[in-house]
């Protein structure tokens, strides 16, 4: 597989808070696909995603980006201010993956409704559908008035707990983070415009 073409490599923000950076190895005409390459987020200086040449079709992690930004301020729970993010990282992976949680309890929340509030107010970034990060990294987005936490880690391969040593929790202002995000999605878009397409 060819390596992503040097003018197509994008990093955008500053990898000791937060950054985005990709690279795109082929386009394609087709939106669901976008682009061949790879998608990884930077948290506090430490890497989240798979950075290969041909980690993932790129359509997921665009589109997810441009709705990050059009839900704005919506990215809400009532327990985002604990102050234990270990403790919102193994909560979010029981309740999701492991299994007999039905009658347990996060932060006060039932199991069932705990899962909802994840899904309804798209509290979990990555993995973001597709193959992006499969180097099994979670990143969770929290906005708290003006400012967005992120809590990022990778998981166990043995269980469902974050491993320590890769759990990042990263405070920014809100201007800071959408600025992030809106600057790499446009920047992503027109570096795709001006690639030759492959039919796929």
């Amino acid at each position: 597989m060819s390596a992503p073409n040097s003018n197509h490599l994008l990093l955008v923000g500053d990898k000791s808070t937060f950054a985005i950076e990709s690279g795109i190895t082929h386009a394609y005409e087709r939106l669901s696909f976008r682009a061949l390459g790879f998608f990884v987020l930077h948290i506090g200086s430490h890497s989240y995603g798979v950075r290969e040449p041909d980690a993932t079709m790129l359509a997921c992690s665009f589109d997810e980006v441009k709705d990050r930004i059009a839900q704005r301020a919506t990215h809400i729970a009532p327990f985002a201010n604990v102050g234990d993010a270990g403790k919102i990282a193994d909560a979010y992976r029981d309740a999701i993956y492991a299994p007999n949680q039905e009658n347990e309890q996060f932060f006060g929340i039932p199991c069932s409704e705990f899962s909802a509030l994840i899904y309804s107010n798209h509290l979990k970034w990555a993995p973001d559908g597709d193959e992006a990060f499969d180097d099994s990294s979670y990143v969770l987005q929290f906005d708290i008035e003006d400012q967005v936490r992120l809590i990022a880690f990778k998981s166990t391969t043995d269980g469902y707990h974050h491993v320590p040593q890769t759990l990042r929790d990263v405070w920014l202002s809100a201007d800071d983070f959408y600025g992030v995000l809106e600057k790499w999605a446009a920047a992503f878009e027109a570096s795709w415009k001006t690639l030759p397409k492959q039919p796929k």
